[in-house]
Formats: C-alpha cells, structure tokens, sequence
C-alpha cells in the first residue's frame, strides 16, 4: 500500500517539530497519523489523507483503532480522509460528511516517460515560458536553507491582502523547509539590456516567484507558490514549474501531485477556476479521493462544535 506524505513518518516529525501532538499507528495491513487538534469545546483527531489500508477489512480494523485511540484521548470525534473513495461505502454508521479540508480531487502527472513527452505535453504557452525564460532575464534557482522561506512568504503577504484572506505563519512554511523532503524554488529577475522599455517593468534583481515543493517515495507535491503581479507579463510561475516538473523527472520521480484542483465542471467563479486551468496546461489527469468525513464519538459535543464553527463563519 502507497503511504501518502501526509500520512508518514516524515510527516510526523514535520507535527514534532511544530510542537503538535500526534499518535502514529502501523501496523501489517493499515497506518495512521493522527494529530491532536484542540478546540474550545473539546479535542479531536485528524487523519489527513488517512488512514491507508490495504483492503476492506484493515481499513475496517484501522477505523476501529482510531476510535479506540480516541475514545482513550477523550476526543469529540475523528476526522479522516481515505484516499479510496471506494472506502466510503465501508464508513460506520457514526460517519458524517465533512467540509473538505484537504483538496478531493488533484491533478496528476506522470513522470515515467522520456522528458520531451513532457515537454510536448505542456500547453504551447507553457512550452514557450520554460523554453525562452532565461532569454526574458528569468534566473531559476533552489534552496533547503530555512530562512530564505521569507521570499515565498513575502509575496504570499501581498497576495493574502490584494483578495483578504490569511496566509500561512512564516513559522510554520520556515519549519517545512526545514524538512528533509522540502525544497524551495525561486525565479529572480534580472532585466535583460535589449528589453522594450515600453514594457515598464521594474528593475528586477529579486525574486518575483517562489514555489515550496515535496519529494516523497517518488512522488513530487506542488505546495505552496505566490508570485509578484507587478511581473504578470513574464512567464515566471510557468517557467519554475515547468522547470521543478524536468527536475523531478530528472531525479528519478514517478509522479508529479499538483495537489489540489475545482471539480470537474467547477464554474469560471469557482476560486480554484483559475489556477486549477493553469496546472491543467502542464498535461497529467485528474484524481479522485474520498473527501473528509467525521467519526462522531460524542453527538453533544459534536453539534455544539459544528454550530460555533457555523457561527465563526457568519462573524467574520
């Protein structure tokens, strides 16, 4: 059974490290992390993207564990996110559907072919920024180095106040960057001598784009990205992943998991319209998890959970 980033021991450590409390369960036929979440009304369990299992009666067998664990922590109930939407018809009776907090649907690309197959797959305007980037003043480079996390966290700063909504703690970006499987992807700029000044850009010499990755057991996750919208006539965001996309490749990576788009048929209002057409025109296909249900241990302290979360959304 293929263990999900999020669902690993990894990912554990990352939890640690953020000072979170967590229980990690393995077992022969299905594993779980379970991270402790606290709340004003009680405590409560979160898989996410878990638990994995390997057929119908382990993922029965880690359902059961789960509840036992948190019946012991004492928890309001357990959220959890199979990745088999075929799992769902397996859920107890005590399963709720939940608002979704990880993405349900993702696009995918499969890196087990030759890399102009790749490269052929990308939409013409891809191709075009991944091919002609250096010669418009685009520099391309990584980093591991945790304090340099301030270049993404910058951009996404303006970002979050140009469409009011709250972007990621530095501290929490800075801590995955610290994890070995993290890495970190910038585009400086560096306005060529023969460019058409009527193009009014500024004078560059800084990073205007930024992308925080995940390599794990073969697998490569498009995190977290922001860019500069002063820049938007350069092809920037393109180029870095077109570019993170080759390097994976490159290493040995199986799949590229540009983790999270709309579902299918999602209007041109959806939020995630625009970005979710921008991941497509790098070629891959869709795929499909269950979604987030809820395993309710405590009815009472369930429904008042549900309705100050009801009453949070309507205050702000």
């Amino acid at each position: 059974m293929k263990i999900p980033i999020t669902q690993s021991k990894s990912w554990a450590k990352l939890q640690e490290d953020l000072g979170e409390e967590y229980h990690l369960v393995k077992e022969a036929n299905f594993q779980y992390l379970a991270i402790v979440k606290h709340t004003a009304i009680g405590n409560y369990l979160y898989c996410p993207y878990g638990p994995v299992a390997s057929s119908k009666q382990s993922f029965q067998e880690a359902i059961r564990s789960l509840e036992q664990l948190g019946r012991e922590l004492n928890a309001i109930f357990i959220r959890i996110e199979p990745i088999d939407p075929a799992q769902i018809a397996f859920l107890p009776s005590n399963a709720r559907k939940s608002k979704d907090i990880n993405p349900k649907e993702t696009w995918v690309l499969n890196l087990e072919q030759d890399e102009q197959s790749i490269i052929k797959g990308f939409s013409h305007g891809v191709r075009n920024g991944y091919n002609t980037a250096s010669k418009k003043g685009l520099i391309i480079e990584t980093t591991t180095d945790p304090s340099e996390i301030t270049h993404l966290t910058s951009l996404q700063r303006t970002l979050a106040q140009s469409k009011n909504i709250r972007p990621y703690p530095v501290e929490y970006l800075k801590a995955e960057l610290q994890q070995p499987f993290a890495i970190l992807y910038k585009v400086k700029y560096q306005k060529p001598e023969n460019i058409d000044e009527s193009d009014k850009l500024p004078a560059g010499n800084q990073v205007i784009a930024a992308s925080l990755f995940f390599d794990y057991e073969g697998t490569r996750y498009y995190m977290q990205s922001a860019s500069d919208s002063r820049y938007k006539k350069l092809p920037a965001t393109a180029a870095l992943l077109a570019n993170a996309i080759i390097d994976a490749r490159q290493k040995g990576m199986k799949e590229f998991d540009f983790w999270g788009i709309a579902p299918e048929g999602a209007s041109s209002d959806h939020p995630w319209y625009g970005f979710t057409k921008f991941k497509k025109s790098f070629g891959g296909q869709e795929k499909h998890y269950a979604g987030t249900y809820d395993l309710v241990l405590k009815s009472t302290k369930y429904k008042l959970y549900k309705a100050t979360r009801r009453l949070g959304s309507l205050l702000h």
